[in-house]
């Protein structure tokens, strides 16, 4: 089975729909390969790196399109169990994200650095979850605000 990498053009044309102005929050739910698959033509192609080595990379060739938009990464986590939902949807790695806007998203994703970036994401993932939020401050029990 194959898993869920990029958006899809629906996904894409749905999220620009939404308001631009506004602050998002953006909850990364990832899986990886046991081995990073890299194109042919990539020098990491060959180099046998797992999932985990090939998204670190990512990280580290993305950090300047995500720092130019502003993002901030406001919680990471390692899942261990999910008590409600599919048992086989294993994730090795949950984080939040935070932008001051989704234009602030948008151009970062459009980046030239940051699209450079994005063979290495391609690489590791296995399967994913990327979720938009309208971030809402917490009351004082669940559900509310």
């Amino acid at each position: 089975m194959t898993g869920c990498i990029d958006p899809t053009r629906e996904a894409m044309a749905a999220f620009r729909d939404l308001p631009a102005d506004q602050p998002i929050a953006m909850i990364n739910l990832l899986r990886f390969r046991e081995t990073a698959t890299y194109p042919a033509d990539h020098p990491n192609h060959a180099a046998a790196l797992t999932g985990a080595e090939a998204y670190a990379a990512y990280g580290r060739a993305a950090a300047g399109p995500f720092a130019r938009s502003g993002g901030s990464q406001i919680w990471l986590g390692r899942p261990e169990l999910t008590l409600i939902g599919p048992a086989d949807e294993i994730w090795h790695l949950a984080f939040i994200v935070r932008y001051e806007t989704a234009q602030a998203f948008m151009t970062m994703i459009r980046d030239p650095e940051y699209q450079l970036a994005v063979v290495h994401r391609q690489a590791a993932v296995a399967d994913s979850r990327l979720i938009r939020c309208n971030p809402r401050e917490p009351g004082s029990g669940f559900g509310e605000g």
